[in-house]
This record gives C-alpha cells, structure tokens and sequence, in this order.
C-alpha cells in the first residue's frame, strides 16, 4: 500500500521516513515545505538524504511561503541547516529536479486509493490543495500530522511551531473537513532519545552509521542543551501514530485554530467534550512510549548497518 508524506525535512524527518520506508508501506511520493529552514535549504537536505540513503521514491518542491503572514522557521533552534549534528552532515549532492509538488499530489490522488498522507511540517502543501482542487482533497483518507498541542506550545508559550508557521493552512484543513489525525507535542513528549542512544547506532558498522549517530546526537542535544535528559522525538512519533496505530490511542475532539494575537495565533484549541462541541477531528491522546522508541531506534539502527 502507497502512502505519501509532506516533510521539511529535518532530522527528525529523515527518521519518521525511515520508520515509514522500513513498515509495510511504501512510499509513493514526497513533497517539501518551508519549516526547519527556507526551502532552498529543505531541497538541500533532501537532496543529501536521497544520495546517503539511496531513496528512489519521487521528491517533489511545495510551497516555499505560508498562507498568509511572514516566513517562520526553526533555524533559532536547529541551526541554518535546519539539521544539528555533532560531527558529520548530509553530503553535498546534485540539486534535486525541479518538480511542483501540487500536481503531482493531484496525480496521486486521483490514483486509486486509500490516500494516507503523513504531514510533519506546516500543512501549506495539503491547504493549497483544499482550496484548488476540493474535490481531490475529499480523495485523502487519512491525514495523520505531527503539529499543534493540547496544552502548550513550543514556538511560543500558546503555538506548536508547524501549527504557528502556517495557521491558516492548517484552519483550511478543517474547514474542509479533511480527516484530520493531530499527534501533537504532549504526546510526542513522551517518547524521549537519550544521548546513550545514539551510541547503537553509531556502533552499527554501515556506511552511514557515523552520520546518522552524529545527525541523532545533535537532535538530542536540542533537549540535553537546556538540562533536560534527553529529546522528544517528534516527527518519527508521528510515523509511529502512522504505521503503528495499534500502539497508539486517539481520540475524537473538535479542534480548532487561533489565527490572531500576538501570544495566541498558532494555538491550537481541542475541546474533547461532546456535550460542547461537535468532532471534526482525532488527536493522540496516549502512545506505548516504550514500543515507540523501540521502533524509531531500530529504523535508525537498521539503516546504520547498511
């Protein structure tokens, strides 16, 4: 079964892939977007990605600019190239070929289904869909998204950052009724890499066991950098809530987006209580955490030994 992913394609990206391309699913296609960094990095990346680990599945170029409002990206945190890493990066490759992402999603779902789309960005790609081509985006069966949060954000005290990156997107999103599957930042908190983890990976004796332990020990340092134990793994959490669901509980809610003030654009609103508001969405609510990590660790490792 062909699923499709929508990536900006971080570290943590590159491992929720890997979690995706080592499960039953195969990766018919996957579009870029603005998010860890501009898109010209993105492309960058994902061209250095495809040459280290020998993708062949088609890489197509989304939406460089959100909906509305001016470019965020997480270079403060993750640095210009969007990937920390303690030692190796990505190999400079050949630039990607040029190829629009919106027609080729729409080839895509005009194919024959189920239309899965694992989303780990702002939802600009999936929006400009919606609002183009409705009837295609009424094709999508299940749109699984690693953004938002129940309680906090990260961004900023109220927003998640791929919710706050592009709020409208994600309010087109449900104003169309997509079938929404939101694996949101309490979630994926609890499922943290520690920095003995890498330590597998980086003993795993591939070609790219140095790179993949580098580019993960700098994605933990993230977290360890501000005295906390370990990171969240966000992205590859996501995947898991993908590929995985039988470890993963969620939950019918109404949620919602908030598109204005200073502190509280990007928020988003979950009301679990029927009794006030009608469902247009699922959220996680709980996740094994020990199963999670146990699946992320071993794509990692898998790829490692390679």
């Amino acid at each position: 079964m062909g699923v499709w992913i929508d990536t900006d394609m971080g570290f943590d990206d590159i491992a929720a892939i890997l979690v995706v391309a080592q499960s039953e699913y195969a990766i018919d296609g996957v579009s870029l977007v603005f998010g860890n960094a501009p898109l010209p990095q993105v492309r960058a990346n994902a061209a250095g990605a495809a040459a280290a680990f020998g993708w062949t599945f088609p890489i197509h170029t989304g939406r460089a600019a959100p909906v509305l409002g001016k470019l965020e990206t997480a270079q403060a945190i993750l640095g210009e190239t969007g990937i920390p890493t303690s030692g190796k990066n990505l190999p400079d490759a050949p630039a990607l070929a040029e190829s629009d992402a919106f027609p080729a999603l729409c080839r895509w779902l005009e194919g024959n289904g189920p239309h899965r789309i694992l989303a780990l960005g702002p939802l600009t790609n999936i929006a400009a869909i919606a609002l183009a081509r409705p009837d295609l985006a009424a094709r999508i069966t299940d749109l699984v998204w690693m953004g938002g949060g129940v309680t906090t954000g990260n961004h900023t005290a109220s927003a998640e950052f791929n919710a706050l990156a592009d709020p409208e997107a994600l309010a087109i999103i449900i104003a169309h009724g997509l079938p929404l599957r939101m694996v949101d930042l309490d979630l994926c908190r609890k499922v943290v890499a520690k920095p003995e983890d890498a330590e597998p990976v980086r003993n795993a004796g591939g070609v790219n066991a140095e790179l993949i332990a580098d580019m993960f020990s700098g994605y933990i340092s993230i977290g360890t950098s501000r005295g906390r134990p370990g990171m969240a793994i966000y992205d590859p959490s996501a995947a898991v809530a993908f590929v995985a669901s039988d470890i993963v509980s969620f939950r019918p809610a109404r949620i919602d987006v908030e598109l204005h003030g200073a502190f509280t654009r990007g928020r988003t609103v979950v009301e679990t209580r029927a009794t006030h508001a009608t469902f247009n969405a699922q959220f996680a609510a709980d996740i094994d955490a020990d199963s999670a990590r146990a699946i992320i660790l071993t794509a990692l490792v898998n790829e490692a030994r390679k």
